[in-house]
């Protein structure tokens, strides 16, 4: 088994949601021996965001690219490769702003290919990044009810698209409200992480 664990916060040791999914990426990998785990970790290193010098040499057929845009293009590459070889996938979420940091946008917008990781059909698009069971560990400052959370439905929406229909999200919420707030929402994570496997 493949354990791919996203972290986007830009936290470091600090960060709630890594705290959040190295636990279940641990829990899954104790459950199946020989299980592997690839960490990337945007927050230390960003992937560069979609730009036009990015769309331009994505744009360009492969036998036209200029080194620079070779360069450009295997830098996504590495990513969907990733993605693809992945069985399990562990996406860090911190909400920044009601919404995802730009780092994990960045990577979204990295492994969106058309032909590639999804492709339009004659009923609509289809993912094809099928068959990947992914949870996504969300740390917010601020409590949440389930209709109104900015993040969650952009995030399970790009999952859906790209063919990870399997989503499961796990939240540690109120981390601004207190320590006693901060502590219960801690707690509920975990309590959510134990029972995931």
């Amino acid at each position: 088994m493949n354990i791919l664990q996203i972290n986007s916060s830009v936290r470091g040791a600090a960060s709630e949601s890594s705290r959040v999914a190295s636990s279940i990426a641990a829990k899954f990998a104790a459950a199946y021996p020989g299980a592997q785990i690839k960490v990337r970790d945007l927050g230390a290193q960003p992937h560069p965001v979609l730009d036009e010098t990015a769309l331009g040499a994505l744009f360009t057929p492969a036998e036209s690219r200029t080194a620079e845009q070779s360069a450009r293009v295997a830098l996504d590459d590495a990513l969907i490769a990733e993605i693809q070889a992945a069985d399990v996938v562990v996406i860090a979420a911190p909400m920044y702003n009601f919404g995802v940091p730009v780092q994990l946008k960045a990577w979204f917008d990295a492994i969106a290919r058309a032909g590639v990781t999804f492709r339009y059909t004659e009923t609509g698009p289809e993912g094809l990044l099928k068959g990947k069971k992914v949870f996504v560990a969300t740390a917010r400052g601020g409590i949440y009810p389930a209709d109104a959370d900015p993040l969650v439905p952009h995030v399970r929406m790009l999952l859906n698209f790209l063919g990870m229909t399997d989503n499961t999200f796990v939240y540690s919420s109120g981390l601004a409200m207190g320590p006693e707030a901060a502590a219960k929402g801690q707690a509920e994570a975990d309590a959510a992480v134990a029972s995931l496997v």
